[in-house]
């Protein structure tokens, strides 16, 4: 049986800019982030681990089932959901994504999506969980973006790197990467190079949408 890649959503951030826990913007009658795993759930994919920081207890008030999802896997549109808690994210995201990388199972592919950062149609994501190499990128008109798919062999290099360090960035340590084990794969959605960080930047976002 093959083993399906695990998702990986990051929202430990601060969301100074946004103003409120961007997880926690009204998407339609929803969440964004509860859009985001009813996005996640229409493609191949069983295990979805979030990753909290700065606002954990906010999105515990707003949606407690996910405080509840600290403990076991809990169950949402078909997907096991798992909530960890990053205990010191003023390092950056890199900092709750290594949190998160503790507990994965060390066996298995990983995808990587930052909580501002839509995610593409099922259509193109089931294309990136099914290209075979050590990381695999969308690309959109020329440009990288996520989610980004990673194999174990190179994922679990990065639980070694010291949060503190000036290189314990996820960008940085791609760089590194034989350009052999690297492929794109060009979509036509450009959700995969958005950056949703401020207010003027979600309200047009949501313009789009409609």
């Amino acid at each position: 049986m093959e083993n399906k890649p695990v998702f990986v959503l990051l929202a430990g951030g601060k969301s100074e800019r946004m103003g409120i826990a961007k997880g926690l913007l009204k998407y339609q009658q929803t969440y964004w982030i509860l859009e985001q795993l009813h996005r996640i759930s229409k493609a191949n994919i069983k295990e979805i681990y979030i990753g909290l920081g700065f606002n954990f207890e906010q999105y515990f008030n707003a949606i407690p089932w996910l405080e509840n999802a600290q403990r076991n896997f809990i169950e949402y549109e078909g997907l096991k959901v798992k909530v960890i808690i990053n205990k010191n994210p003023e390092y950056g995201p890199f900092s709750t994504l290594q949190t998160i990388l503790k507990v994965v199972p060390k066996t298995s592919e990983i995808l990587v999506n930052n909580i501002d950062i839509p995610i593409l149609n099922s259509e193109e994501l089931s294309e990136i969980i099914s290209l075979k190499n050590e990381i695999v990128f969308p690309k959109y008109q020329g440009k990288n973006g996520h989610p980004i798919k990673m194999k174990n062999c190179f994922w679990k290099s990065l639980l070694n790197l010291d949060i503190s360090d000036d290189n314990a960035r996820l960008d940085f340590q791609l760089k590194k990467v034989n350009p052999a084990k690297i492929s794109t794969i060009e979509v036509f959605d450009r959700a995969i190079i958005m950056n949703l960080n401020t207010k003027k930047e979600w309200a047009t976002f949501l313009q789009e949408s409609i």
